[in-house]
């Protein structure tokens, strides 16, 4: 029996790519699953099928993260049907691509959409989860992040600062959540996902400057998730799954 058994996890964007893989690692480990979506909803109610074939819990909640409201209204709703909230992953995540050095093409809308999705949805989530999680006896929040918040370079320079924010996030509800919650990052290199579909040369010209010339599978993120909630003395930690990409 896994040590997941019978805990409730909320995984926002939790119908496609790492969302997906980390819902579905979840169930195979006895949680009970809610996967949030925002526009994805067949691919969060095809992600909840395959979560009940494993003979666990699994429920779609729509809500946009960047939406305080919804995000306590989703909150509620899972708890309410789940029996609370023990793990919340924040893996809803935004960009627009913009060239590094095109400044004036990183216009507020660029900037608006990383932020409002990136930073305040990883906000309004935990601040809306962390009650129900110490209701519980207690929680753990993962945040999905990414090595463009460290190493600088991403899909654009207002992406990379929202993951900068988010590792900074990360570290400071770690120090005011504990000891009842402990919150930890996971920073991927570029994931073979849709958000990079098309994108064939942007992929390669990571994958040449990567060590291992590997890059991150949705598989990847949810093991490395995984390894975090299971290392009951680690918080305010910034995981990076990169091949040596960020080396």
């Amino acid at each position: 029996m896994s040590f997941l058994t019978g805990k409730s996890a909320l995984v926002t964007g939790g119908g496609t790519g790492a969302g997906r893989a980390i819902s579905l690692r979840f169930a195979r480990e006895g949680a009970n699953v809610a996967v949030n979506y925002s526009r994805s909803r067949k691919e969060a109610e095809e992600t909840v099928s395959e979560i009940e074939k494993l003979g666990v819990r699994g429920i779609a909640v729509q809500a946009n993260v960047a939406e305080d409201g919804a995000v306590r209204e989703m909150v509620n709703k899972v708890a309410g049907d789940l029996g609370g909230i023990d793990i919340l992953v924040n893996n809803a995540g935004a960009t627009q691509f913009v060239a590094l050095d095109d400044l004036e093409g990183l216009t507020d809308e660029a900037w608006h959409v990383p932020m409002s999705v990136n930073v305040m949805g990883t906000f309004y989530c935990s601040r809306a989860a962390i009650p129900k999680m110490k209701a519980n006896g207690g929680g753990q929040i993962v945040n999905v992040s990414s090595i463009a918040g460290i190493i600088g370079r991403g899909s654009s320079i207002a992406y990379c600062a929202s993951k900068a924010a988010v590792n900074s996030l990360t570290k400071s509800l770690a120090i005011s959540q504990a000891p009842e919650i402990r919150v930890n990052a996971v920073a991927p290199g570029i994931i073979l996902t849709r958000w990079v579909e098309g994108k064939e040369e942007f992929v390669q010209d990571n994958l040449d400057q990567t060590p291992l010339r590997k890059v991150c599978t949705p598989e990847d993120v949810a093991d490395a998730v995984f390894g975090l909630i299971a290392s009951n003395l680690v918080t305010g930690q910034i995981l990076t799954v990169d091949g040596g990409r960020s080396l």
